[in-house]
């Protein structure tokens, strides 16, 4: 069983390596090998490969057949192509110096792709980047605008409940200051008012008024004031005419008792004697 040129496992899981061996075809995969000439690391763009280039052509030539992934590595790094040139020295198609010159430009093209393939990557990282970093930008952008609406709007809303509260402490002042404002102006609005109104409704208040109540209030009114008024100006009315009525009266009796009083001494007169 000829040896094989294959890659050998390596590495925690989602995170390959790669080793190029030399191993017997029967052997397992990742079991014993019989010599390691590089390894390969696919996780970098462009891959990294690091390779042993004498000695896998010196295997190539003694009849290692490579595996699919193994030969591709190979062509990459020349090592297929150099080999190729030399079976056409061999067999006598090319020179050592041709073959050696060929081998020299197409490594130069080959490094030449190579290199615009990694700055084209760098370049394209470099695009990507940059507009990864503009979105974040803007990201942050929008995320400071809807912050500076949100905090206006709870600035607003503050004011409002401020300016709501100010109006019902103004409400609840003036209606506490309401019964204070009626009680001070009350007698100026009264002594300026009253006279208007006493005037105004005067006249047509005693006109409707006076005659009805006249008739409903005359009789009960005569009723319970005349009493009360006979005995409240009798005696005045008594004291007044009294004497008047005496001095009228005196002479009259003056007159008839005056009589008497001129008889009275001639009866007594004998009780003195006697005593």
């Amino acid at each position: 069983m000829p040896a094989r040129i294959r890659l050998q496992r390596q590495g925690k899981k989602g995170s390959p390596f790669y080793h190029i061996v030399i191993a017997d075809g029967r052997a397992p995969r990742d079991g014993r090998f019989i010599e390691k000439i590089g390894t390969y690391n696919p996780i970098t763009n462009p891959a990294e490969i690091v390779l042993d280039f004498d000695k896998a052509l010196n295997w190539l030539q003694n009849g290692a057949q490579p595996s699919d992934t193994a030969r591709a590595i190979l062509s990459y790094k020349g090592v297929m192509h150099k080999l190729h040139l030399t079976k056409g020295v061999a067999k006598g198609a090319l020179t050592p110096e041709q073959a050696e010159v060929k081998f020299q430009t197409w490594l130069k093209e080959k490094e030449d792709k190579i290199q615009a393939k990694k700055q084209g990557l760098s370049e394209a990282e470099r695009v990507e980047r940059k507009k990864i970093l503009e979105s974040e930008v803007k990201i942050k952008e929008d995320r400071a605008t809807e912050l500076a609406k949100k905090r206006a709007a709870e600035l607003q809303a503050e004011k409002d409940e401020a300016a709501e509260a100010a109006k019902e402490e103004a409400a609840e002042t003036a209606a506490k200051e309401a019964p204070v404002a009626a009680k001070e102006e009350a007698p100026e609005a009264v002594k300026e008012e009253a006279p208007v109104a006493a005037k105004e409704e005067a006249p047509e208040a005693v006109k409707e008024e006076a005659p009805v109540a006249a008739k409903e209030e005359a009789p009960e009114a005569v009723k319970e004031e005349a009493p009360k008024a006979a005995k409240e100006e009798a005696p005045e009315a008594v004291k007044e005419e009294a004497p008047k009525a005496a001095k009228e009266e005196a002479p009259e009796a003056v007159r008839e008792e005056a009589p008497a009083k001129e008889e009275a001494p001639a009866e007594e007169s004998p009780k003195k004697d006697k005593a």
